[in-house]
């Protein structure tokens, strides 16, 4: 028998389907009549052999299949010689067994409640090594990072520091957006900081493990922790659709923000602003000599706030907490407190005025403006451009004009800087000495956080450039870090900028989860544009930017083990068309399909054979065709 998908005749539509599906008598299965798949587990629009037995029948046959969640999810039609044939089929849907049942003239005449179970898991291939092999590097990156022990009856879990044996809430929070694509044990890590979070509602930096520690420290400049917080749990359920576990979280999380937004040591009240000591960016060591540690007796860098701590706004901090809080806010509706939801969006909005009131150039965020002036010898301050600004474009919190104005800046340095690429801790650099480090890394220009060249901010550097309409800077980012790192199996938190490797100390580790989770975020959510708007990828928005890269046909699937969720699609661009096949858990997708730079004339749009209607959007000179649908079967057809 000769495998084809139905006509447009013979097709079941899904209502067609359901109605056929409530109405069936039982199955006839005279004469022994089945169906089975050639394989038990099927991957996303991968297609599949079915095999139809119907002894002593010859003539057509259709299959029509539900998914797990009772959902029409596709049919095909074929015929049967001598009692058998082979029918091909499209697997789509919800992950999980799927029920099928096999028609002759209209009449069933068996059925299957489990003919394959549909299973995805994290995955590209393009035709080009660049992006194939880049997720099972990156999955290896990660695991080598991965830390799992237990001290007494409590587990731990989580990822490292590149430059720590120990898991710091920080690194592990910037790791998760990457390895929660692999990981199913999201949860874990912020129970235990929960464990030790303190009555004011402050958090430590990192969690016990001995025999490096037998407690959980915070460092006493640290301003960001409590935000990291919320933003951790917020990805960590948006992963697992956990809503339970997230209400756990609430009260924690309203008394970190809190405290973070009230205490005195950490809320500029004049400004209105988070503040902080005078750090490198979000660092944890500030301006200033090296000083002796009053528990050790140690030179030590300066960790603790005193009568000499110098005081100021730092960007991050805030542009972190309004993510945070509109993450909160997020969680407060799906708990039930609107009211509360607002109010930690009123808070977002309000801090994102003070802070580009205080800090705002018009090209990017000052890096640290202080509370009494103060002289640093040596340095332009008010050219200083730190790595969070890099960060502050994926927070969904600038204006586009911000956004672009940030990315402009970091072009225009990479045609001048000597570095072997722009991915800047800070640009320029501090005079050597300006922070004491106790002769580590970072006491002289081009090492560590102090103009090391890091992957962490290339990585939200690319992501942002896919974002704001720079979509072949955002590839080229993607390429020189797969070229240069990823590719030998090797990536460190930084860098020299003449690309020598940084170890920062002997517990340094060559597999940093931090900047391959920010550069994988970058392929994921930026190049193949999976984007998740909800919890479990049930409400998503989809911009493939292949064409930008050259790219002529993808397969891409991304899948949080920690839940059902999934996206898969396949994208083919040919001549002035781009066809996308799509399948997933999603309710709603919202598809940004990016036209090519040479595309001219009016577009069309054509979904499951109807014409659709569609917008255009511009993104700088990038131009998507947007569509919005909620089938389980979603076959586009773009012509221009």
């Amino acid at each position: 028998m000769r495998s084809k998908r139905l006509s447009r005749r013979a097709a079941l539509s899904a209502g067609a389907a359901l109605a056929a599906l409530a109405s069936l008598r039982p199955a006839l299965a005279q004469g022994g009549a089945s169906l089975a798949a050639a394989r038990p587990v099927v991957a996303p629009l991968q297609p599949v052999d079915i095999t139809v037995r119907i002894p002593g029948y010859t003539g057509p046959a259709a299959v029509v299949l539900f998914d797990s969640r009772k959902r029409f999810a596709g049919s095909a039609e074929g015929r049967a010689e001598n009692g058998e044939g082979t029918l091909t089929v499209t697997p789509r849907g919800a992950l999980g067994p799927q029920w099928a049942a096999l028609f002759v003239s209209g009449q069933q005449v068996a059925a299957n409640p489990a003919l394959f179970t549909l299973d995805a898991r994290t995955e590209i291939w393009t035709g080009q090594e660049r992006f194939d092999r880049f997720v099972p590097g990156a999955a290896a990156i990660f695991a080598a990072a991965s830390l799992s022990y237990r001290i007494g009856d409590t587990a731990f879990h989580g990822y490292r520091s590149p430059d720590s044996p120990l898991i710091w809430l920080r690194d592990h929070v910037h790791a998760q957006r990457g390895v929660r694509y692999f990981d199913p044990d999201l949860k874990t890590t912020f129970d235990d900081f929960r464990r030790y979070q303190q009555a004011d509602g402050s958090l430590p930096d990192f969690l016990p493990r001995p025999p490096w520690t037998d407690r959980a420290i915070r460092t006493p400049v640290e301003a960001d922790v409590e935000y990291l917080y919320v933003q951790g749990v917020y990805e960590a359920w948006q992963a697992t659709g956990d809503d339970g576990w997230m209400r756990s979280h609430l009260e924690p999380m309203r008394r970190a923000v809190t405290y973070s937004l009230q205490h005195p040591l950490r809320w500029d009240a004049d400004r209105g602003l988070i503040k902080r000591p005078f750090t490198i960016d979000t660092w944890d060591f500030e301006y200033g000599a090296t000083t002796i540690d009053p528990e050790s007796g140690k030179p030590a860098p300066r960790h603790r706030i005193d009568n000499a701590t110098i005081w100021g706004v730092f960007h991050g901090d805030n542009t972190g907490m309004a993510q945070a809080l509109q993450m909160l806010a997020r969680m407060e509706e799906r708990g039930g407190d609107v009211q509360l939801a607002r109010t930690w969006r009123d808070l977002a909005d309000g801090l994102m005025r003070n802070l580009n009131a205080v800090s705002w150039n018009g090209r990017f965020f000052r890096h640290h403006v202080p509370t009494q002036p103060v002289d640093v010898p040596d340095v332009d301050e008010a050219r200083q451009l730190s790595l969070s600004n890099a960060y502050a474009l994926n927070r969904n919190v600038l204006t586009p004009q911000q956004g672009q104005a940030i990315i402009d800046e970091y072009i225009e340095r990479s045609k001048t800087t000597r570095a072997f690429a722009e991915w800047f801790s800070i640009d320029p650099p501090f005079p050597p000495g300006s922070f004491g480090l106790a002769g580590r890394s970072g006491e002289l220009p081009g090492s560590y956080v102090n103009g090391g060249i890091m992957p962490i901010t290339g990585g939200e550097l690319a992501r942002g450039a896919f974002r704001y309409g720079n979509e072949t800077y955002g590839f080229a980012i993607l390429e020189h870090y797969w070229l240069r790192m990823l590719s030998r199996g090797r990536t460190f938190l930084w860098y020299h900028p003449d690309g020598a490797e940084g170890v920062g100390s002997d517990d340094t580790i060559p597999t940093d989860a931090w900047g391959t989770a920010a550069m994988f975020t970058a392929l994921i959510e930026g190049a193949a544009g999976i984007e998740d708007q909800g919890t479990a990828l049930r409400d998503v928005i989809v911009s493939p930017r292949w064409s930008a890269a050259g790219v002529n046909g993808a397969y891409v699937s991304a899948r949080y083990p920690g839940s059902d969720g999934y996206l898969a699609y396949i994208w083919q661009q040919n001549g002035r068309s781009i066809t996308i096949q799509a399948s997933g858990a999603f309710n709603h997708m919202r598809l940004r399909m990016l036209l090519p730079a040479d595309a001219r004339g009016d577009a069309s749009v054509v979904i499951n054979g109807a014409p659709a209607r569609h917008a255009i959007e511009t993104v700088r000179a990038s131009r998507y065709v947007v569509v919005d649908v909620a089938d389980t079967i979603v076959n586009v057809q773009l012509r221009w």
